[in-house]
């Protein structure tokens, strides 16, 4: 009986020492996941403030000639940047973005995308080389119009020439009115800050791709 037990100690004790190693390893795979997330919640926190810098930087002025077109979903212009927003928010949440890893997007949509790599390495674990891997996550925002663009149904009757610089002192017409939800707004293009916040005219959502 004594020999019985004598053999089955070192069984006993390989089993242990396989358990403990397998939740070593379950542990380093479970601060790898956490770490993933924390970048990935950083890339996701960097595209969206690229995304509201460019959206609240537009001037509505610099586009009023082509609302129709933006307002169904173009690109403006000139759009403005917002990547220096991007590195800083991922600074917040602690991952590394440079000014190079934020791009705007080239596909029709008006947006940016943003990778990140986490600012602390996976850490140390059974699992060999994480103590000098860093995560790393891809996200992409995008800018949408809330409202739609309704141009003024009637044109201005062109000018005759003698007229013409009386015309010019006249006060420019309205191009049209924004419909946002059920409320229509006229435009004026002398008091384009009676319209709604840029937030108010267009929303900006994480894009799957």
């Amino acid at each position: 009986m004594a020999g019985d037990r004598g053999q089955a100690t070192p069984i006993y004790m390989a089993a242990v020492v396989g358990l403990l190693f397998l939740v070593l390893v379950y542990l380093a795979f479970g601060q790898a996941d956490v770490t993933r997330n924390g970048a990935q919640t950083a890339a996701d926190a960097a595209a969206l403030a690229a995304a509201k810098q460019s959206r609240d930087d537009l001037e509505l002025v610099d586009v009023i000639d082509d609302l129709e077109a933006v307002f169904g979903g173009q690109v403006p212009a000139d759009t403005p940047d917002g990547c220096m927003r991007a590195v800083d928010f991922a600074a917040r949440n602690d991952a590394v973005a440079g000014y190079q890893d934020c791009v705007p997007l080239n596909d029709g949509r008006w947006g940016f995308t943003v990778d990140v790599k986490s600012r602390e390495s996976m850490g140390n674990s059974v699992i060999d080389g994480t103590g000098s891997k860093h995560a790393m996550a891809t996200a992409t925002a995008v800018i949408e119009p809330r409202c739609t663009f309704m141009p003024e149904e009637s044109e201005a009757p062109e000018p005759d020439e003698e007229n013409e610089e009386a015309e010019d002192d006249k006060e420019k017409p309205s191009p049209g009115k924004l419909r946002c939800d059920a409320q229509d707004w006229d435009i004026d293009p002398e008091n384009l800050d009676l319209l709604p916040d840029m937030a108010d005219l267009f929303t900006v959502r994480l894009a799957e791709d």
